[in-house]
């Protein structure tokens, strides 16, 4: 294992495997089958620890963690004309910016 890991993991049953399956979000084409939540952890971090020996080893740059990131809390959407309109109208009538109630919005939406 890497002595530094600070990837993002995740482990979830898979029904169709009926079986545990851990992944890694910045290594999306990977992923670990085990009867055992922490088994699928334990094996997708050790996939992940040889990818990452694999591409150092070749000169591959190596996905930066998503943890040590740093984001700027700014992002662009398009949305259709017709909901920009509502939302603008929406916004206004509750005496905010539209900045403001995108992002009230967005909080409450669970990932």
């Amino acid at each position: 294992m890497m002595s530094n890991d600070r990837y993002t993991y995740r482990v979830t049953w898979s029904e169709e495997d009926n079986e545990y399956v851990g992944v890694c979000i910045e290594f999306p084409s990977l992923s670990w089958l085990a009867g055992e939540p922490e088994g699928a952890l334990q094996g997708i971090r050790q996939v992940v620890a040889e990818a990452v020996a694999d591409m150092e080893a070749s000169g591959e740059i190596v996905p930066e963690p998503i943890s040590v990131r740093r984001y700027s809390g700014r992002f662009i959407v398009r949305i259709p004309p017709e909901l920009h309109r509502r939302l603008v109208l929406e916004a206004t009538e509750a005496g905010i910016s539209l900045n403001r109630l995108a992002s009230d919005k967005l909080s409450r939406i669970e990932v």
